[in-house]
């Protein structure tokens, strides 16, 4: 009889996390209506993890999940719940209630050996020639990511190391994606609609106006995207 290899492994993902201080349904409908609204393709069917830190009371979970999930969001758990009542409350509703990861790990190793596997090979940076149109997406996978010419609204670049972009960046730039925090963007013109390094992102309404139209880079600096103008 052939032995099964199914197996349960931990893993790292990036989610965005709603922080909420209330939990009024139109508030919460609001917020994720004008995300979606900014950049509707990042967000469509995105995993979200609510953070409840700062609730006061137990909220209607149920609620809270339907609303969420008619926005186009996938709500995987909740975060930060202090009582005990709050997550029954959310078991209840079927949501998960998951921990900040902050204590101690510990790894079970296999009882058999494993073989030692050679470092997999490297992947040559993607370049891409010429404009990336409204409507189009060029992903890097395993690399990094090099654009010789502007990137339109409505289009979407992405790598799974760093993006380099030889014109303007007036789409969305989407480094890091496989959760590289080391990961940069760079541009000769900055007007984009949404920039993101390993699931860290910031939309245009909150780009630095002195730097609109400058040579930038971006990357993460304490959890949060910075951007600095190229001299």
């Amino acid at each position: 009889m052939a032995e099964h290899e199914n197996e349960i492994k931990g893993a790292t993902f990036t989610l965005s996390v709603l922080h909420i201080t209330d939990a009024h349904p139109d508030n919460i409908r609001q917020l994720l209506a004008s995300k979606v609204a900014q950049a509707p393709h990042f967000f469509n069917c995105a995993p979200l993890v609510l953070n409840v830190e700062k609730l006061e009371s137990v909220p209607d979970f149920a609620q809270l999940r339907e609303l969420i999930e008619a926005e186009e969001f996938i709500l995987v758990g909740i975060t930060g719940a202090s009582s005990e009542a709050m997550k029954i409350a959310a078991k209840t509703a079927g949501i998960a209630v998951m921990t900040s990861g902050k204590g101690k790990r510990t790894e079970v190793l296999p009882s058999k050996s494993v073989k030692a596997t050679e470092p997999p090979p490297l992947v040559p940076t993607r370049v891409h020639v010429g404009p990336v149109r409204s409507g189009q997406q060029i992903y890097a996978a395993g690399t990094s990511l090099v654009v010789l010419g502007s990137v339109s609204p409505g289009a979407e670049v992405i790598a799974d190391d760093s993006i380099h972009i030889y014109g303007t960046l007036r789409g969305r730039a989407l480094a890091g994606a496989r959760g590289n925090q080391q990961a940069r963007i760079y541009c000769q013109q900055l007007a984009a609609e949404l920039l993101s390094i390993a699931g860290t992102f910031q939309l245009s309404d909150a780009l630095p106006p002195g730097l609109i139209l400058r040579p930038v880079h971006v990357r993460l600096d304490n959890e949060q995207l910075r951007i600095d103008s190229i001299k």
